[in-house]
């Protein structure tokens, strides 16, 4: 298994037990999506998280860490929708986005 597959199952499962469940994995390269615009990959000992134009890090032997600051930014996002997540919506899912966070 490798390095940055490791990290981010020890990271789905520190989301998990935050309670966010919907975590999925896109496509081989690692990359773990939380929501759409926000995703996280792991690289170059780093968990780099972005939602929409906004990149964070975290330091990667800390995965709880960054799953807490993550779930809490995911938390945000769904209390307050930005205004960016319409169009990002409207583009990945079509006319099935409407009104789904």
């Amino acid at each position: 298994m490798s390095e940055s597959r490791t990290a981010t199952d020890r990271l789905r499962a520190e989301l998990r037990e935050l309670g966010v469940t919907g975590v999925y994995e896109v496509g081989n390269d690692g990359i773990l999506s939380v929501w759409i615009g926000l995703v996280i990959r792991f690289r170059d000992g780093f968990y780099r998280w972005q939602e929409g134009p906004v990149k964070r890090r975290h330091l990667g032997t800390d995965p709880g860490g960054c799953a807490i600051r993550v779930a809490r930014r995911y938390a945000e996002l769904q209390a307050d929708v930005p205004s960016w997540w319409e169009d990002l919506a409207k583009i990945l899912r079509e006319d099935e986005a409407e009104d789904y966070p």
